[in-house]
């Protein structure tokens, strides 16, 4: 049996609402979605862009909900419902008051992560290397806007060591009220590159909007930030406005705090010296890619900040692996029993994720003559700059030595245009179209990338890939939960 999360008498207090029915003494969890509701969860009728979570109260008693939280205006159609009620003004706002309440009971030593690129990775790696000397609570899948955030911190045990949670904008504004409830200890920006560029001016605007997370670093907490980042100056000062004074930083340059000494490429992975406050750490890692080197030197930075046992998290880091849609690799067996490798980076993209992805595929180990195929499709939300930061991964493809370049979606015709002639390029006008091309090309020995923001659709391209072809992941990805039941996550970044 599950542990108790929240006393209902606690939730009533914290979420300034009205009980209804006959209570239980407390739920075991919190849910947004019906369809990861376990029984005793507090259900949570949350209104998103697409769907109303109370429109799913009949489901959520059918699946045992503890009980439900719902709006006060809302009553008048809810006469259907028996399962028992606390009625509030306005179901987020509960949450994110309940948020409070979870933060402010908890003893955990806190960590939030923001950045352009780089933000989900360096969660997981923080939750996977701290498990190694503590109790450890992170936010599920990317849940870093204005109902992950809450949601995350709401489902904090309260006897948890560490808590890591990530926080996403596209527009200014949105980290302040998010990072005014997690009250981080230390705060963490991997980088600044032009994702969402659409909506900002320059990477100075985005900077300023990423600097947002300092204004709830706690009274002694640190700011760590990317020494190698050329809005790394730029970020320390908007730190010392925030009132931190105790700034560090991770990277290749001779003034990191946490350095990168060498990185080597292997056949498990990569190999990692580093230099961590002064100590030397050595990290073995199962997967490719100098960008993770850059993760890895934030989460050992953020260990030793913290006072966690730094060796103790390298070296529990040598068996992390990648997530769902973030560079998980994938063996594929075609029907004439040859193999095919796989990557699946089909979360999200933007010009930097794209040229680090990008060099993981060239670093890939093809087999028997195999070739390097990447496929593609969209950056969304850069605005103006589109077309130029497209036709600008040119340099990626060929640096990558790609043999064959797959794209769908309008803005990858800017790439179209300007591979031609340099490797060989085919646009589609669908996925279905891409799909059947590729599988008529793949052969053994292939590696295969897949990359594009999440709305172009490549991940169900990528789940068809491997249903049709007996795929054997590497690892198992952790549950990616995606709320879509109440509201619509979107690509907060």
């Amino acid at each position: 049996m599950n542990e108790m999360l929240w006393e209902t008498s606690v939730l009533l207090d914290a979420m300034q609402a009205r009980p209804m029915g006959s209570l239980p003494q407390g739920v075991t969890g919190i849910s947004i979605d019906t369809r990861t509701l376990e029984p005793g969860d507090a259900f949570f009728a949350i209104k998103g862009e697409q769907f109303d979570g109370h429109d799913f109260l009949s489901t959520a008693q059918r699946a045992e909900a503890g009980l439900v939280v719902v709006a006060e205006h809302k009553l008048p159609a809810l006469g259907h419902v028996q399962a028992p009620m606390l009625v509030v003004d306005d179901v987020l706002k509960a949450l994110s008051r309940l948020a409070e309440a979870a933060r402010a009971r908890s003893r955990a030593k806190v960590v939030a992560v923001t950045g352009s690129v780089g933000k989900t990775t360096t969660k997981e790696a923080l939750r996977h290397g701290l498990s190694a000397v503590g109790s450890v609570h992170a936010s599920a899948a990317s849940f870093n806007n204005h109902w992950g955030v809450p949601l995350s911190l709401a489902r904090l045990p309260a006897e948890t060591n560490y808590a890591v949670f990530e926080i996403g904008m596209n527009h200014p504004g949105e980290i302040r009220p998010l990072v005014a409830l997690v009250r981080p200890h230390v705060a963490i920006v991997t980088l600044i590159a032009p994702a969402h560029l659409g909506h900002f001016r320059d990477l100075d605007e985005i900077a300023e909007a990423k600097a947002e997370i300092f204004e709830g670093v706690v009274a002694d907490g640190t700011v760590i930030v990317n020494a190698d980042d050329p809005k790394c100056g730029l970020l320390e000062d908007y730190a010392r406005k925030a009132g931190v004074s105790k700034i560090a930083r991770f990277g290749e340059a001779d003034n990191a705090d946490f350095r990168l000494i060498a990185f080597e490429a292997t056949r498990e992975g990569a190999r990692i010296d580093a230099e961590i406050a002064g100590e030397a750490v050595n990290v073995s890692l199962s997967m490719p890619g100098r960008h993770m080197a850059q993760n890895v030197l934030a989460v050992l930075g953020t260990a030793e900040r913290i006072g966690a046992d730094v060796g103790k998290v390298a070296a529990a880091l040598s068996d992390w692996r990648a997530v769902k849609g973030r560079g998980a690799r994938h063996g594929m067996t075609l029907k004439d029993g040859s193999a095919v490798t796989l990557i699946d980076d089909s979360y999200n993209a933007n010009p930097a994720s794209m040229g680090a992805a990008l060099d993981v595929l060239a670093r890939a180990e093809t087999r028997d003559g195999g070739r390097r195929i990447a496929i593609l499709g969209d950056m969304l939300e850069l605005g103006a700059f589109s077309r130029e930061l497209h036709a600008g991964l040119k340099e990626h493809v060929l640096a990558a030595k790609v043999d064959i370049v797959f794209l769908a979606g309008e803005e990858m015709k800017a790439l179209d245009e300007v591979l031609a002639g340099d490797v060989a390029c085919r646009w589609h006008d669908s996925n279905e179209a891409l799909l059947a091309d590729l599988e008529n090309t793949m052969r053994g020995g292939d590696v295969v990338l897949v990359k594009a923001s999440k709305s172009i659709g490549f991940s169900p391209l990528v789940a068809t890939l491997l249903s049709r072809h007996e795929a054997k992941p590497e690892a198992k990805a952790p549950s990616d939960e995606t709320g879509a039941a109440a509201v619509k996550e979107g690509e907060a970044r």
